[in-house]
């Protein structure tokens, strides 16, 4: 099969954890003998971002870990309107049996892309929603034009529900993140190990209390050993991360993460306040990480209303932050029952949430629409 992916970015992580998902299922469709194509706009606000702060080395870094993945440019911010974006779509569509559709893409292309299917496409079209837009911001949603989408695929089944209550789009499957085990898997450990680590941008205000509440007062209380990745930190974040004795490292390139949560006794889990209130099911990629890197983690309170995960067994959810500093004073003194956790978190991962069981969900998806080939043999990346 050939499939065509319209995405925010492949590479750039900056600000932007679709990326992580999303190259995991290219990779997991390559090691099919799929063919894939990835196109992305040049003035991407992620690569942007990414760029002007740490350069295009930073870049190139992320390219060289995976190798095996390409992404094309397109540019639809120049003139000539619509007719200059129709001929674009010309080439990258040739011989597409499926187009997927990030929601992050500008609302020109998706309508473009839609046209193409409603003008008889034998193509698929499906629209992938990694956000909480829906529920948050549904004006911005509802400038996007799914009439001739054949589905939804959403991170959620309350994100799903939404695009059927309003009637955005046809169908709208569940298809939540995972971690991409061939580079999220246990790493050797280092002798000296740091306490804690959390790997999180600081929320536009989403989780300010929360933060302080489940990361900043256990850290003090129990004068932990921490250290915080992230981008987007106002100053007033900086000092409260220096005044709970928290070294604060700044953007970590995901394929770094593994060896970051290795260095590493125990990570946290501080879910943003849209997805706790009006999202509940929906952890971040995060939680899939860290659990299949085999380390102990302790969350802040959610709702696993979809039972993606064993309550109290993979990890440990706690209401208040006195309950935080418990869970964690626990673990970092018994390493028998850390350890335990741990191997718990990572059996689930590779037993129900790996980026190769979303392939096969996509390849069944696919095969309920009639996409010849929709096969889920398995190969190796070559």
């Amino acid at each position: 099969m050939r499939f065509v992916f319209f995405v925010h970015s492949l590479f750039s992580d900056w600000n932007h954890g679709n990326a992580h998902f999303l190259r995991g299922v290219v990779t997991e469709l390559l090691a099919r003998r799929h063919e894939v194509s990835v196109w992305e706009p040049a003035d991407g606000w992620s690569r942007a971002n990414l760029l002007a702060q740490h350069g295009e080395g930073a870049l190139a870094e992320i390219r060289a870990a995976f190798p095996h993945l390409r992404s094309h440019d397109h540019d639809l911010s120049g003139p000539g309107g619509e007719a200059v974006l129709e001929r674009a779509l010309d080439g990258a569509l040739d011989g597409a049996d499926v187009v997927l559709v990030h929601e992050w893409n500008d609302p020109a292309l998706v309508a473009a892309l839609g046209r193409r299917r409603a003008r008889g496409g034998r193509f698929r079209l499906l629209f992938h929603d990694t956000h909480h837009r829906s529920v948050t911001a549904p004006e911005e949603m509802a400038r996007y034009d799914l009439s001739a989408y054949d589905g939804v695929l959403a991170f959620g089944q309350a994100v799903a529900e939404r695009y059927r209550a309003r009637g955005w789009g046809r169908q709208a499957r569940v298809w939540h993140e995972a971690a991409d085990t061939r580079l999220f898997r246990p790493q050797p450990t280092p002798e000296a190990r740091r306490d804690l680590i959390w790997i999180g941008n600081w929320g536009d205000g989403e989780r300010t209390a929360e933060l302080h509440e489940f990361l900043l007062e256990p850290v003090r209380t129990l004068g932990l050993r921490a250290r915080v990745h992230g981008v987007r930190y106002p100053e007033e974040g900086r000092r409260a991360l220096a005044e709970a004795g928290i070294a604060y490292r700044g953007w970590l390139p995901n394929h770094r993460a593994p060896a970051a949560l290795a260095a590493h006794r125990v990570t946290v889990h501080v879910p943003r306040r849209p997805y706790v209130k009006a999202l509940p099911g929906i952890p971040t990629i995060r939680v899939f990480e860290a659990l299949a890197c085999g380390i102990p983690l302790v969350s802040a309170p959610w709702t696993d209303s979809e039972g993606l995960f064993r309550a109290g067994r993979d990890f440990r959810m706690v209401r208040t932050g006195a309950e935080m500093a418990k869970a964690l004073r626990e673990l970092l003194s018994d390493p028998d029952a850390a350890a335990a956790q741990a191997r718990n978190g990572v059996e689930t991962i590779r037993s129900r949430h790996t980026c190769a069981h979303r392939v096969d969900e996509l390849l069944a998806c696919c095969a309920e629409l009639g996409v010849r080939g929709s096969s889920p043999a398995l190969a190796e990346v070559s």
